[in-house]
Parts: structure tokens; C-alpha cells; sequence
């Protein structure tokens, strides 16, 4: 699998406005060995995204989570989109420790994208989990976090 990480990237930050406001940055969204794709996204510190502590707001953790996981089912399915709409369906997350500085999540495709397509080949509509981690820089986890997506056919 090739993936062009800029396309990916800027496709993300136009289809979400949300990503923009927040100021993300996508530090990488690569395949993985064992086929599977990987996207890591940075949250700068920035008091504009602060909480009362001083750390990153919990929304902006969740969002940050949930934008590393739709940048892994656009490098993953995006050849898909004239068949299928890639949609949230649920999301769960566990703020572990209290966050400081910036923040980084690293998102995987929970299935392989093979079974995912040969559902959607099949004529139903699949559903697969994206687990994210989100850590310091310095690596401390800070939050764990699961998107259940879906393909929606057309």
C-alpha cells in the first residue's frame, strides 16, 4: 500500500475546518508491516486550547483523537469515496493523566482493510475500530481512545 501522507494530510485539514481552528499537525499517516496504516497528529500548546490547569482541553484531546483516526480511514479506504461515505459511528475515551505541553495521537486501523472491503464488496455496510493513543511528547500516555467507523455505500 502506498500512501501519499501530504494528500492525506491536506485532505483532512480541508474536510474538517475544526483540525484548522485547532491548529493540528499531521506528523505522519504511513502503512504498517503488517499492512495496516498508522497517523500520528500533534496538538501544539497553545493557551487558546488550554483548560483550567493549563493543559489541552479534554475536547480538544477528543478531537485531536478522532482526527488522527479519520486520517487513517482516508489513507486506508479513501479510494473508496465515490462508492462510500466513511462516517463516526462511536467513540470512547479514557483520560488517563493529566496532559501538559503538546500532545500527539497515534491512531491504527483496529481490522484489516482487506475483511473491511470484502463487507463493503459484499453489499453491507462495515464497521471497524480505530484505537488511538494520545501522549506527550515526551511518550507519557495521557489518553486512550476507540472510533467505531463505518462505510456507508452510496
Amino acid at each position: 500500500m502506498t500512501i501519499d501522507s501530504r494528500l492525506v494530510a491536506t485532505a483532512m485539514l480541508e474536510a474538517v475546518p475544526f483540525a484548522r481552528t485547532l491548529g493540528f499537525e499531521f506528523v505522519e499517516v504511513a502503512p504498517e508491516a503488517d499492512g495496516g496504516v498508522r497517523a500520528v497528529v500533534r496538538l501544539p500548546d497553545s493557551p487558546a486550547t488550554h483548560n483550567h490547569v493549563g493543559g489541552p482541553h479534554a475536547g480538544a484531546m477528543f478531537t485531536l483523537g478522532e482526527t488522527a483516526s479519520g486520517a487513517v480511514v482516508m489513507a486506508a479506504f479513501g479510494h473508496l469515496l465515490d462508492r462510500a461515505t466513511p462516517l463516526a459511528v462511536s467513540a470512547d475515551i479514557a483520560y488517563r493523566k493529566l496532559a501538559m505541553g503538546p500532545v500527539r495521537a497515534t491512531a491504527r486501523l483496529g481490522r484489516p482493510a482487506a475483511e473491511v472491503l470484502a463487507e463493503l464488496e459484499a453489499g453491507q455496510r462495515p464497521e471497524f475500530p480505530v484505537p488511538v493513543e494520545i501522549a506527550t511528547e515526551e511518550g507519557k500516555v495521557t489518553g486512550e481512545m476507540t472510533v467505531v467507523w463505518t462505510l456507508r455505500p452510496h
